[in-house]
């Protein structure tokens, strides 16, 4: 079993930046590929983020350039940061494996932007 713990939400104003963590443990002994996926009401979950065991990143095109996946193997810890936050980003906030066999979800993190 692998747990997902994700932290760092928050409220923010349009333009700010947050900085997303997500705690694996359990019977995971390394993080080869993850993802940030977030789900706004009444929205199917999206992945936005994945990062895959040779480090390369991927982002969707509403995120491109504004956030970046990160992750640190040692403390089994992945990372989003998130810079010039848009009102539509409002979401919660989850990670997990972004492809195959997804681990059980965590209770996520609320963004929310806004004025």
């Amino acid at each position: 079993q692998v747990q997902l713990v994700e932290s760092g939400g928050g409220l923010v104003q349009p333009g700010g930046s947050l900085r997303l963590s997500c705690a694996a443990s359990g019977s995971i002994f390394r993080i080869n590929a993850m993802g940030w996926y977030r789900q706004a009401p009444g929205k199917q979950r999206e992945l936005v983020a994945a990062i895959i065991s040779g480090g390369s990143t991927n982002y969707a095109d509403s995120v491109e350039g504004r956030f970046t996946i990160s992750r640190d193997n040692a403390k089994k810890m992945v990372y989003l940061q998130m810079n010039n936050l848009k009102p539509e980003d409002t979401a919660v906030y989850y990670c997990n494996a972004p492809a195959g066999v997804l681990y059980s979800w965590g209770q996520g993190t609320q963004v929310t932007v806004s004025s």
